[in-house]
Parts: C-alpha cells; sequence; structure tokens
C-alpha cells in the first residue's frame, strides 16, 4: 500500500494505472511528476480521479525528465525520496514522425536520468518501465521477450530511442527489482471504445472515413503480415497484477496480442464497420507511399507515412512468459477483431473532436 510514483501523468496510460491501483486498493497515494505546461490539464485529471476515488491522494510535483534529480526541488526531493514504493516511468515521445533530437533527449536522456533516480530510492519495491515490443526494429521471425538484439535498421526513431532507453534500463536489473514492459500499438477499451488519441490504427480509420464517398475503397498493397494491436484495458489490467507479483521482477514481458490477426483481415473488417461494405481492389503500395510523402494528401487523409512500414513487416511477438504469469491472475487479451465495433463506435462519436486527432506534420 505504498505511494507509487508516475512519470507521464496526466497521459491516458498513467492516468489509467492510477485509477486501477486505486480501485484495487494496491495504493491509496500517488506522486506525479509533470512538466511545467502540463500542470492545467494534470490537475484537470487528477480532480476527475479523486471524484472517483475521494480517500486517495494525488500529488504533482512540478518537474522535467530530462534534468538530474528530474527537476524536482530539492526540498520535495527530501520528502518524497524516502516515501517511494513503485515507479512507474511511461514519459516518452511516442510519434512515429517524430524527430531524431527530440526523440533522443526525451526516450533516452530522460530515462538515463530516471534510472539515476531509482537508484537513490531507499524504500523501492519495483521500477516498472514502459518500454515497446517495437524496439526490435527491423528484425523479423519469431522475438523473444528475454532478446534485446540491435536490429540493423529501425523503422523511426521512436523505435531507436526506445530500443537506447531499455538497453539503459536493462543493465540496472542486477541492483533494481524491476519490471521491463513491452505493449504492442495500444488502442482504446476494448468494452467502452474509450481512448484520448487517434493514432496508430486509428490513422487507417481517419483515411477509410475521409474515402467513403468513393464507389469503393481498395486493399492497399498485398500484406501476409500480422499487426499486434491490444486495448489499454489489457495493458491496465497486466500491469497492475506485475506490478505485485514477485516472479515478474527482473522480466521483459510483451504485452502484445498473443492471437494477433492479419493485417488484411483487420483492415478488412475496418472497413466493412465503417463503409457496410467490404474493399475491392488494390493500391499498391508504392503508390500509397508516395501519395503520403505529400504532406497534403497526409493532411487531408489524417495518416502519418510511418504507419505504412508495419503493414510489411513480418516478426512475431512470442509472449510465453507473460502469458504464464497472468495466467495465475486469469488476465486474458481481448480478442481484436471481436471488440473493433465499439472502438469503431467510439471513434464515430468523436471523429470530428480536433483534440482527438494527432497533428499531421
Amino acid at each position: 500500500m505504498g505511494v507509487h510514483f508516475f512519470t507521464g501523468f496526466p497521459g491516458f496510460i498513467s492516468s489509467q494505472l492510477i485509477r486501477e491501483l486505486f480501485r484495487k486498493n494496491q495504493s491509496q497515494e500517488v506522486i506525479a511528476i509533470v512538466l511545467a505546461g502540463e500542470l492545467v490539464k494534470a490537475n484537470i485529471e487528477r480532480a476527475n480521479i479523486l471524484t472517483e476515488f475521494p480517500n486517495a491522494s494525488i500529488r504533482i510535483v512540478e518537474g522535467d525528465i530530462t534534468l538530474p534529480n528530474l527537476g524536482i526541488e530539492n526540498q520535495a526531493i527530501q520528502e518524497i525520496v524516502p516515501q517511494i514504493e513503485v515507479l512507474w516511468h511511461l514519459a516518452a515521445i511516442y510519434d512515429l514522425a517524430v524527430p531524431r533530437d527530440i526523440a533522443w533527449k526525451v526516450n533516452v536522456h530522460g530515462t538515463t536520468m530516471v534510472n539515476d533516480f531509482v537508484r537513490t530510492l531507499p524504500n523501492l519495491r519495483r521500477y516498472m518501465y514502459f518500454s515497446t515490443a517495437y524496439v526490435a526494429g527491423i528484425r523479423e521471425g519469431v522475438l523473444c521477450e528475454n532478446e534485446l538484439i540491435r536490429p540493423p535498421a529501425f523503422k523511426n526513431y521512436y523505435e531507436e530511442t526506445k530500443f537506447e532507453a531499455e538497453h539503459r534500463v536493462e543493465d540496472l536489473k542486477s541492483e533494481i527489482p524491476l519490471t521491463i514492459i513491452r505493449p504492442g500499438i495500444v488502442r482504446g477499451h476494448s468494452e467502452s471504445g474509450e481512448t484520448i488519441k487517434f493514432d496508430g490504427p486509428y490513422f487507417f480509420l481517419n483515411m477509410v472515413d475521409k474515402l467513403k464517398c468513393l464507389p469503393f475503397i481498395p486493399y492497399i498493397g498485398q500484406s501476409k503480415s500480422i499487426i499486434n494491436v491490444v486495448p489499454v484495458d489489457y495493458i491496465i489490467n497486466a500491469s497492475t497484477y506485475l506490478v505485485d507479483e514477485k516472479c515478474a521482477e527482473g522480466k521483459t514481458l510483451h504485452l502484445t496480442d498473443p492471437n494477433p490477426h492479419p493485417v488484411q483481415e483487420v483492415y478488412r473488417t475496418m472497413v466493412k464497420l465503417l463503409t457496410s461494405h467490404y474493399p475491392k481492389g488494390r493500391l499498391p503500395l508504392t503508390l500509397a507511399r508516395i501519395s503520403l510523402q505529400v504532406p497534403l494528401i497526409r493532411k487531408s487523409l489524417g495518416v502519418e507515412q510511418e504507419s505504412l512500414d508495419y503493414l510489411t513487416w513480418n516478426a512475431k511477438f512470442d509472449t510465453s512468459e507473460a502469458v504464464a504469469i497472468l495466467k495465475k491472475g486469469g488476465i486474458t487479451c481481448p480478442d481484436f477483431i471481436q471488440t473493433m465495433p465499439r472502438m469503431i463506435d467510439f471513434y464515430l462519436a468523436h471523429k470530428e473532436d480536433k483534440s482527438y486527432q494527432i497533428q499531421i506534420r
């Protein structure tokens, strides 16, 4: 029941994790480090959470993970360091189109600073670090949880900097009780459809929605790949279970879908649910890539060009460690195709709201 410390608040996953910890009574006290520019948003989210859990407490501390001691002033450091029992590090830049220097500063340098901070915590029970399954870069075939192999290349700077950051956390395993979480592509809640931003698989919903006035919508390329998309509730249920699970200590775990679907099947279902018709014909992938190199087309379709790289990537995430541990808690990943109608209902209800859409560069 100790104090849990969060980076990445008021982001969607950290906000949901805090709610779940309160709901399961795993903690009633949270400290969240927040950038000055995010304080207003963070205080609103804090108030929302505490309305649901009036007996809990969330202390917001202003800081910056790219600075020593996370930029937290000395007096606050002295107060909070002895209190922290669990540290959740989620702060990162998740944008696939991010420039390298910005991604490096937050994802790599920021994680180095968080690692230094973690080393100073005398009562730390667990360090929960959120990496990504996509640290694999362009490696293909079966990707294991206990591997962290530098790939020949990365699809974008997000992947590269998350690989570098995970390496730095991996080096701490010998001295700190930690668990590295590698989620797949995260989507909204499997039952309510709720999310706070339309990225990842939502780029394709944007595109289909914009093109539905056409006589028919084509398949894109001829992919045999599978796509690994997980609902946020799976990430939340699994992570809050793993944090108190002794056998998850020192492990790197894939929170990916053990039964993922082929890209074509996912796309086909999306088109059918949005337009009432199945896709017809094919747009060659090279043509799709050329089109998305044009900023006007990218922006009008609401698609980042980097998202096409995931349509032809042939890799399978092995999840045996995660599945074995989560089985004890009765936690399984909801099926993407079966729960897609809820995702699309939520998308249709909020697609005109600009705050959900990602700024396409």
